[in-house]
């Protein structure tokens, strides 16, 4: 499962927008979790712009990541390649790269956003 960035910052968080049971499944290293570079890209931003709060210092989700066994998934040429044949249906670059990894990786997508159902992507958000 690939976390889109909002649930992995609510579970980063403890923040209860995340249902108990999306985080249990995040929690169980048993299921096999990833985050996109982009997801820690975005947060790097939008934390330095000061539009993101973190509990805690950015250069703690390293030790986060390894801590809960979730995956740096790195953007690959083929996941550009993926990038460029997607339609326009979302027009957020973050995103656009998340559905394309989940798409060339053959992976489910944890998303509130309505939009990605629509790339034929599967999404869980319970």
């Amino acid at each position: 499962m690939l976390l889109d960035t909002h649930p992995f910052i609510w579970f980063l968080n403890g923040d209860e927008q995340l249902s108990s049971n999306l985080k249990n499944i995040i929690a169980d290293t048993t299921n096999k979790c990833f985050l996109s570079i982009a997801s820690l890209w975005e947060i790097a931003i939008k934390s330095s712009l000061g539009k993101l709060e973190l509990k805690g210092d950015f250069s703690r989700i390293a030790d986060f990541l390894s801590d809960n066994d979730i995956e740096p998934l790195p953007i690959t040429f083929e996941h550009l390649q993926r990038l460029m044949q997607l339609p326009f249906h979302h027009k957020d670059p973050f995103d656009r790269i998340i559905i394309a990894q989940a798409l060339t990786e053959g992976l489910s997508i944890a998303t509130k956003d309505e939009i990605f159902p629509d790339y034929g992507v599967n999404c869980i958000w319970k």
